[in-house]
């Protein structure tokens, strides 16, 4: 009985809807892409796929006018009378018969501006018209990668789960998604999305959603990671040079000006390429423009070219957004990187208001079952056909899934990568389960990236265990291990072992514990890395790395109690004894001497703090104002709002101390904000505060430790979080303080306006920074400098020149600094 129903359910939904498809092509019989294809007076539409092909499906068996609209080419009207279904319709486009009138100057004034000067005078105006809608929203993303070494950097990369052909190419990525979206300007979204298809994973969720993909030219900037400036931006003439190359009637009998933009100094955020204007409406008809990587500031980016095609409802008298398209190149290594994302609108439905309730923290979700949709589904519904290439790639990635999926195939691999051999045991080794989600690993008795230098242990190196375990679907993972560290000079080995949770990836909900003994900076927070550390002694004799034994047990918890709001909570035992120099090696002779190991007395070899032992507990948090979300299945994504700060707070108390004196109560705050200041820079804040009580005899290692930096170098990459040339531990406290850390990159902003230095595409940094505690002056720091500078595609290095002040000058010094 359900078959018949079912039966007759396709029978009438047949005849009460077709599909129309077919090829577009130019006049030599060529494929046209991107085609443009819509039914008059409505906002039901497709565009075509690389090869030209189109599926449309409408929602009737009459007569049907459709719109084919292609940039460069003459618009054509088709009334089609569907007979059959699906309904073969082909069509060849003519180009435009241009109007290429010679561009005459007249009176210093060029009509190219001037259509540029009525647009920008207008687009408030058209901006207004479409500011709020719902929408039906196709999205389809397609990475392919070319000349892939089979090892990068020692690291075997395989065929990536069957993407890659004998010449080490193919495609990696391919998904698709089919949403309902609601949109109120500026970046209110409300999207559910109906079904999600990825290559090769038939659980997966994809991606790709209508979240950032509002380029939207009538705003100032249109965002791509960095503010690019619209050719129709309230100050474009600043930036660009405009030329009227021709003008056209489309069929609506509109005058259609095609102008071609041209930066006035090429390295800063702008397009290059064509945007058309309609006359008198003043209107985008169209978008074709280009985006230069370095442009950008991304150099592995090559090329990005960016298509938007609008539709004109003549009922309603508005030009609407209906396809837009994203292709891309980039290449890095000998590798290349080609990309595309096809981006369809339909089924407008444009509102005076939405309801209070419609936009909230959570802005998109998934319908139940949305990666489950049968393949009729699709090809009913999905309004750009694929391309053979895409069918193949579909395919063969779902059939490699079924295999490669399979314990048997999974085993098999398995048994391959664990066969173990002798030099494991100095290499290291990981035995895997990859069916049940697990694996076990040894870190071998050389782990080379573990060796480093300092002047208690000597050479020192880590080995251990690890075992994790993990559930795709629910989120959970759990990993157990053991970290074995060994200093050769001491002659001691140290063990710490850890256990850590994840309850899910909704609110991220995790418990970890763990204990042992080990070498630990005074200050926590572990301002000098160990491989900076290693350089600074062995080469120059600059111990700035203080140390101390810590035996330990620790207990952590943490969860997001509310959308922004993240919780913490710790408890630990610590027991700590004071270490001394065991060592003055050093790799370059000379008659300088290390330093002790005391902080507070460097030339104090013999004593140090009394052993001590106490208890901590604590509890932080986290508040992230204006923060939303997406829902997926398999997690929350939480996106910040940049127009909020982050507030942290924290509150620690120490008690059982083995003395009195070590224990006290300890508050925190701290803010951190970044802004971004249209095409003019980013400007980032952190200020933070706190205030001891009952402190007056704690350790040390209690006291707040501010992040210094003597070694004029900077790895860590984050310059609102540490000082430049702060001794480590000159003006640590035990009372109340103010820290606070400025800083703004402009972008290459002023940069970019000098002739010849424009060439180096550096960017200008200033930054600030300073301390404040009781009873002594302000320690104060002033910076300029260049981030961006290397050649190329490869600009990883900043340069800072730096003066400190604190009753007066102090000094200066040069930073520098690598970003990966």
């Amino acid at each position: 009985m359900k078959k018949k129903i079912t039966l007759a359910f396709i029978l009438i939904t047949s005849f009460l809807s077709a599909q129309i498809k077919g090829t577009v092509t130019d006049s030599n019989g060529n494929p046209l892409p991107y085609v443009n294809i819509y039914i008059e007076n409505t906002y039901i539409g497709t565009t075509t796929n690389e090869n030209g092909k189109y599926e449309l499906n409408v929602n009737t068996a009459k007569n049907v006018t459709l719109l084919f609209q292609y940039l460069g080419y003459k618009t054509q009207k088709h009334v089609i009378n569907i007979t059959q279904n699906p309904f073969i319709y082909d069509v060849t486009l003519q180009e435009e018969d241009f109007q290429l009138n010679e561009v005459v100057v007249q009176n210093g004034i060029n009509p190219a501006d001037e259509i540029i000067q009525k647009a920008i005078a207008n687009k408030k105006i058209n901006a207004d018209k479409t500011d709020k809608f719902e929408a039906d929203f196709y999205s389809r993303g397609i990475f392919r990668v070319k000349d892939i070494p089979e090892k990068f950097m020692g690291v075997e990369i395989g065929d990536l789960d069957g993407s890659l052909d004998s010449t080490r190419s193919g495609v990696i990525y391919l998904s698709e998604t089919v949403s309902k979206i609601k949109f109120e300007k500026p970046n209110n979204l409300k999207e559910e999305i109906i079904a999600s298809k990825i290559a090769g994973n038939d659980n997966g969720f994809s991606y790709n959603t209508a979240l950032n993909t509002n380029y939207d030219f009538y705003e100032n900037y249109v965002d791509f990671g960095i503010n690019m400036i619209s050719p129709i931006a309230d100050n474009a003439f600043n930036y660009y040079r405009y030329k009227l190359e021709s003008s056209f009637y489309d069929d609506k009998k509109q005058l259609i000006n095609k102008i071609n933009v041209t930066p006035k100094r090429d390295k800063e955020p702008v397009f290059e390429g064509y945007i058309y204007i309609v006359e008198d409406t003043w209107a985008i008809y169209g978008i074709d423009l280009d985006i230069k990587g370095y442009r950008m500031q991304q150099p592995i980016l090559e090329t990005m070219k960016l298509l938007q095609n609008f539709s004109y409802n003549t009922e309603e008298k508005l030009w609407v957004k209906n396809v837009q398209s994203l292709d891309f190149d980039a290449g890095i290594f000998g590798m290349k990187f080609t990309g595309k994302f096809t981006h369809v609108f339909s089924n407008y439905n444009f509102k005076e208001n939405f309801d209070k309730k419609t936009f909230g923290k959570e802005i998109v979700t998934f319908a139940e079952n949305a990666n489950k949709k049968e393949d009729t589904f699709w090809q009913t519904t999905r309004p750009v056909p694929l391309t053979d290439e895409e069918v193949s790639n579909y395919t063969k990635k779902d059939s490699i899934q079924t295999i490669r999926k399979s314990q048997t195939y999974l085993d098999s691999i398995d048994a391959k990568s664990n066969t173990f051999k002798v030099f494991d045991i100095i290499t290291g080794y990981t035995y895997k389960n990859s069916f049940k989600n697990w694996n076990f690993s040894y870190d071998g008795l050389l782990n080379f990236s573990s060796i480093s230098f300092n002047t208690v242990q000597g050479w020192n190196l880590d080995s251990g265990f690890s075992f994790r375990k993990w559930n795709e679907e629910t989120g959970k993972f759990t990993s157990i291990s053991s970290k074995f560290n060994y200093g050769f000079s001491e002659d001691r080995l140290r063990v710490v072992g850890r256990y850590y949770h994840r309850f899910n990836t909704k609110n991220y909900a995790n418990l970890s514990l763990s204990g042992g003994s080990t070498v630990s900076q005074f200050n926590s927070n572990e301002p000098i890395p160990n491989f900076v550390n290693t350089v600074s002694t062995l080469f120059f004799k600059n111990n700035f790395m203080k140390l101390y034994n810590k035996e330990f047990a620790e207990i952590n918890y943490g969860q997001e109690l509310v959308n922004g709001i993240v919780f913490n909570a710790n408890l630990s035992y610590e027991n700590r004894h004071s270490l001394f120099n065991t060592t003055d090696y050093t790799l370059i002779k000379n008659d300088d001497v290390y330093t002790s190991n005391n902080p507070l007395n460097p030339f104090d070899y013999t004593s140090g703090f009394a052993k001590h032992s106490l208890y901590k507990a604590g509890i932080s948090t986290r508040i992230r104002f204006g923060q939303k979300y997406i829902s997926r299945p398999d997690g929350k994504i939480n996106i910040q709002n940049d127009n909020y700060p982050i507030l942290s707070f924290s509150y620690e108390k120490t008690f059982g101390g083995s003395a009195s004196n070590y224990n006290y109560d300890f508050v925190a705050a701290r803010i951190d904000y970044s802004k971004t200041f249209g095409n003019k820079g980013e400007f980032d804040f952190n200020i933070r505060g706190g205030k001891f009580f009952n402190a007056d005899g704690i350790s040390f290692i209690d006291y707040k430790h501010f992040n210094g930096n003597q070694t004029h170098v900077n790895f860590r990459g984050n310059y609102t979080n540490a000082f430049n040339l702060l001794p480590y531990y000159t003006h640590s406290t035990n009372d109340a303080y103010i820290e606070t850390h400025l800083q703004h990159n402009f972008k290459g902003y002023i940069m970019n306006k000098i002739p010849l230095l424009n060439k180096l595409q550096w960017n200008l940094v200033g930054g600030f920074h300073q301390i404040n505690v009781p009873n002594i002056k302000p320690y104060q720091e002033f910076s300029v400098g260049f981030d961006n500078i290397g050649f190329g595609k490869f600009r990883f290095l900043r340069i800072d020149y730096v003066r400190a002040y604190q009753n007066g000058y102090q000094g200066d010094g040069i930073l520098f600094g690598l970003r990966f």
